[in-house]
């Protein structure tokens, strides 16, 4: 007998560990091997977001099971409560520059001093050398304390990492120093003698380089944290549009302010000209102009009216709206679109892997290159100043931060930025789809087209007015909720006011409606309603008809009074941007295929309007899925954009899923890309924004890997010094950062970039 699927299903739960005590991805690397290690246990460790993204069986493994191995592996983690906020924690990583800056003002002057005294001679005076020792002193101590902290730590746990090197460097410098000062006057041991030191034994002293590596290596520490601040600012920025307080309105229709995280669903709240909406919800009175731009990278504002949907976080351009809260904390749009960003940016991508492989072996290998240099050079008789410089400063030149900040601070300027323009990338994987996508399949309703109905034309016959035909005509479709109907009364609303009652309204399944309106029996339909009252058409408004039916589109008959009188012509309209984003895709290389379960007609011609030659039509929503595959099976790499339920299976099987962000949750959820804005002109911002970001990682891991096998060469070889080591070392993970920190100035090729008015 099978077993029972409820009882054998394992509870995977999801949790992000924030961890402490992370200096280099050695580390990183360290923390995931050992998390990875637990039974059940699947998690991926950020070096740059400091995070890690942990999936396990509920069943076998404890939530404390998880910060216990990462303290086991030498580092520190917390399990995320309620209370956490991620202004918070933006503050929290703002405080813990603040102790390498102090470190920082007063190694800097230090070292300098030191600096100065053994590189200018004419500045050394009688015992110059202790005064350089009792200034580099506090610089080694003190000032890498860190590093020795953290190597120390490390050591206990049987690893090394970036902090071992750093520290090794260091020390071996200053105690060598120490060394040549109290015990290496060739034969002559104990301190009285080297009291009497002269200024030219300087020349076995490396206080300059214990003292100046600590100071390089603090700055570029100091500057590189700050750096990976700025690469997720926008990921911060997006959490903190949200109002802090909302106006809620009681039962008896006064006021009362409240903070926002008190707001339940169902209450009712108002929002004034100016203000931020609290959450998402229905406007229930009111009209006004929104702006949306913080959230979707519309630059225009939208009108909303009783029963629309509206955004928290967006902003209330015009009149007074009283607003129905549907969703609140954690289920709002805005919270959504933060957990997709931050889960993009926990990932690695397929490129970084390498990476991670690498800096698993780095700092031991780094070490034994090392020793070997040092070995070698004294081997072959070498000066003992020049083997131990050469081997101080391979310790040095290494850096593994560069490999390990590679792709994350990539993905996190790269995603941040595409949160500020509405453009949503659910994961690292997505940016390899991007690159190899050759064709581009486009959801007719409601991708290319507006998915709703609208009046398009109206054709009169001899001795009727427009007026006359939208007014009787949409007074009668006003009471039918048929969506063509619901078009007419639209247009006829829109353009005369309130349109009179009709009376005896009578629904024909299948051909149109009939009733009274200002005492004139009325009859809209298909041409098979008005024949039933044999009523003739007139050859202007049937060879309209035709025409209208050629292009695809739905023509209905108005006769009142014994006489057919008007042709409406109705269609689901073309989106104005579409046309422009068909031709921005054909300009990235893709090949724009138009599918719809429309019949052939309408679909040639919605094709022919925006610049399709590929049209498939009459494919039904279950049939979409295998539409992608055998155009894949074709050799094609596949990327579809659509916004439906029944889009969902095809997004799912494409290559690459583009979802429009005004669609169903559904296919959101099966897509890799969100296109919040709805504009279908998203689409190619959101494939150039991601091959952008996967060429930032390629060219930042072509530096970092090519720093590395140059440099340490070279530092083995005694070419490099170790001050120079130090300080290129710091600027190789600094340079890797900055490269990334340029994805901020990704432009959307369409309207401003309205989210760096948040910034």
């Amino acid at each position: 007998m099978a077993a029972d699927p409820a009882t054998t299903a394992t509870a995977v739960e999801h949790v992000e560990l924030p961890i402490t005590g992370m200096t280099c991805a050695s580390c990183a690397n360290r923390v995931e091997r050992r998390l990875n290690g637990l039974e059940g246990v699947t998690a991926t460790v950020n070096y740059a977001t400091e995070k890690a993204a942990v999936a396990f069986d509920a069943a076998t493994v404890a939530p404390e099971d998880l910060v216990a191995a990462v303290r086991a592996a030498g580092y520190d983690a917390a399990l995320p409560s309620a209370g956490d906020d991620e202004p918070a924690q933006a503050g929290a990583e703002a405080d813990e520059t603040a102790p390498l800056r102090r470190r920082l003002l007063i190694t800097a002057p230090l070292s300098l001093v030191v600096l100065v005294l053994s590189m200018i001679s004419a500045l050394q005076f009688d015992h110059w050398q202790w005064l350089a020792l009792q200034l580099a002193t506090p610089v080694v101590v003190w000032g890498a304390w860190p590093f020795h902290r953290a190597a120390w730590v490390n050591l206990r746990h049987g690893a090394a990492t970036m902090d071992t090197l750093v520290s090794l460097g260091v020390l071996t410098a200053f105690v060598w120093s120490m060394y040549a000062l109290f015990l290496g006057d060739a034969g002559t041991t104990g301190m009285k003698m080297r009291l009497s030191l002269s200024a030219s034994g300087g020349d076995e002293l490396y206080l300059e380089i214990a003292s100046v590596v600590t100071s390089f290596l603090l700055a570029g520490r100091y500057f590189e944290a700050r750096s990976k601040r700025r690469a997720g600012a926008a990921l911060k920025a997006l959490l903190q549009l949200g109002a802090k307080d909302v106006s809620v309105l009681g039962a008896d229709g006064g006021e009362r302010r409240i903070p926002v995280q008190e707001l339940a669903v169902g209450q009712r709240f108002v929002v004034r000209p100016g203000e931020k909406v609290a959450t998402d919800g229905v406007v229930v009175e009111g009209a006004s102009a929104v702006d949306q731009s913080l959230l979707t990278g519309e630059s225009v504002p939208v009108e909303k009216g009783p029963g629309d949907e509206i955004a928290g976080a967006s902003v209330n351009a015009g009149g007074r709206l009283v607003v129905r809260a549907t969703r609140v904390g954690a289920d709002t749009a805005l919270a959504q679109i933060a957990r997709l960003v931050t889960e993009a940016q926990t990932g690695n991508a397929a490129v970084q892997r390498l990476a991670d492989r690498i800096s698993g072996v780095f700092v031991p290998v780094v070490i034994g290159i090392a020793i070997a240099t040092l070995g070698f050079w004294l081997g072959s008789g070498a000066d003992v100043k020049f083997a131990l410089t050469s081997a101080v400063a391979v310790l040095i030149i290494a850096c593994p931060c560069a490999l390990g900040l590679a792709t994350p601070t990539a993905l996190l300027v790269g995603t941040g930025r595409g949160a500020q323009l509405g453009l949503l990338i659910k994961g690292p994987e997505v940016l390899e789809s991007t690159r190899r996508v050759d064709t581009i399949v486009l959801d007719k309703t409601g991708t290319v087209t507006t998915g709703r109905m609208s009046l398009v034309d109206v054709v009169v016959a001899d001795g009727t007015s427009r007026a006359d035909a939208l007014r009787i005509a949409g007074a009668l479709e006003d009471a039918s909720e048929h969506p063509i109907a619901q078009a007419v009364a639209r247009a006829a609303r829109d353009e005369l006011g309130p349109l009179p009652a009709a009376e005896g309204f009578a629904n024909r399944e299948g051909l149109g409606v009939e009733g009274v309106v200002d005492g004139h029996g009325v009859q809209v339909g298909r041409p098979s309603l008005v024949a039933e009252w044999s009523l003739p058409v007139p050859s202007g408004l049937d060879a309209a008809r035709h025409a209208a039916e050629q292009q695809g589109r739905t023509a209905v008959l108005a006769a009142w009074d014994g006489a057919v009188r008007a042709l409406l012509v109705v269609a689901d309209t073309v989106k104005p941007s579409s046309a422009e984003a068909v031709a921005r895709l054909r300009g990235l290389g893709l090949r724009p295929v138009l599918l719809t379960g429309d019949n052939a007609a309408t679909a040639r011609a919605v094709a022919a309007e925006v610049g399709i030659d590929e049209v498939i039509a009459e494919v039904l929503p279950a049939d979409k899925a295998a539409v992608i595959r055998r155009l894949q099976d074709e050799g094609r790499v596949v990327a579809m954009v659509g916004d439906g339920v029944n889009d969902a299976p095809a997004l799912a099987q494409a290559d690459l899923g583009l979802s429009i962000g005004t669609g169903t949750d559904v296919a959101i959820e099966a897509s890799d890309l969100t296109l919040v804005s709805g504009d279908l002109r998203a689409a190619g911002d959101a494939i150039r924004l991601s091959r952008a970001t996967l060429r930032t990682i390629q060219q930042n891991l072509t530096w970092a890997f090519g720093y590395n096998i140059a440099a340490i060469p070279l530092a083995a070889a005694g070419l490099l010094n170790p001050l120079i080591a130090g300080a290129a070392m710091g600027l190789s993970s600094l340079s890797v950062v900055a490269n990334a920190l340029r994805l901020r100035r990704f432009r959307s090729s369409y309207g401003a970039a309205p989210a760096e008015r948040a910034s």
